[in-house]
């Protein structure tokens, strides 16, 4: 019998990667969440299939994290399809549709960030945990939520404060959880990403390619979807049993201080 994960905004960019990963590891049965663009789950989907050579069951599942009903609905779907829940991936995330000074930013984009990249995991989370906790565990397959941070809920940008503030907070996040969850067998883990080659990272390309040309990190390289995606992997086969609240930097070692 296989798991079942759901990934939240896994339609493109690192969702799609994470959920590429999982496909081709085959333990897990995919539900590939997305909010607006039906066409790219499909897409995602259509890869992933091949990627797991149909060893494992996938379905399409639309919700805005954001909207509480949306939340309800998409936890339901889970267990009226799959029967139970085994891993959850917060990964859904926007970025503000302007970067705004810190003294000029507006609530509208605070509210959507909080809404999106914050308030959505906190709730869902809630939920999935639940789910899992009334599911059986399967033998040798642990159960765990991921949290996609960020780079930025440690470095502060200026221009886009309300991203920082809701990375950060999905950071505290992640403690909170892995000490409530902990006496269920259920692991939760923070994974921060740093530089990866995404769309929401297209409109900035020549800035960062332009650091990295400095030497932005220690791996000086863009990073690519699937590097996250292979941490996923990595916590979806239990290969960190006595480990939660665990902080996985997949950066190409941006966070080190050096001298």
């Amino acid at each position: 019998m296989k798991g079942v994960s759901l990934i939240t905004g896994s339609s493109r960019g690192i969702g799609r990667g994470i959920a590429l990963e999982l496909a081709r590891a085959a333990t897990h049965d995919l539900a590939i969440n997305y909010a607006g663009n039906e066409t790219a789950a499909h897409e995602c989907r259509n890869l992933c299939e091949e990627a797991a050579k149909g060893a494992i069951r996938i379905e399409i599942l639309q919700g805005d994290v954001s909207l509480g009903a949306d939340r309800e609905r998409m936890v339901r779907f889970i267990k009226e399809k799959f029967g139970r829940l085994d891993l959850l991936v917060n990964n859904a995330g926007v970025a503000p549709k302007v970067r705004a000074d810190l003294l000029e930013a507006g609530e509208e984009s605070f509210d959507r960030l909080i809404g999106i990249n914050l308030k959505g995991p906190y709730f869902l989370s809630q939920a999935a945990a639940k789910l899992m906790i009334a599911s059986e565990p399967l033998p040798n397959l642990p159960r765990a939520i991921v949290n996609i941070t960020s780079v930025s809920a440690f470095t502060a940008s200026v221009n886009r404060g309300d991203y920082c503030v809701a990375k950060a907070g999905l950071a505290m996040m992640t403690k909170l959880y892995a000490a409530r969850l902990a006496e269920y067998g259920i692991g939760v883990f923070e994974i921060q990403p740093g530089v990866i080659e995404t769309d929401m990272t297209g409109p900035v390309k020549e800035k960062y390619d332009t650091l990295f040309a400095q030497g932005l990190a220690p791996i000086n390289r863009w990073g690519k979807p699937s590097d996250v995606g292979k941490s996923v992997v990595a916590v979806a086969a239990g290969l960190f049993p006595y480990s939660t609240g665990q902080v996985f930097n997949v950066d190409g070692g941006f966070h080190l201080r050096i001298l």
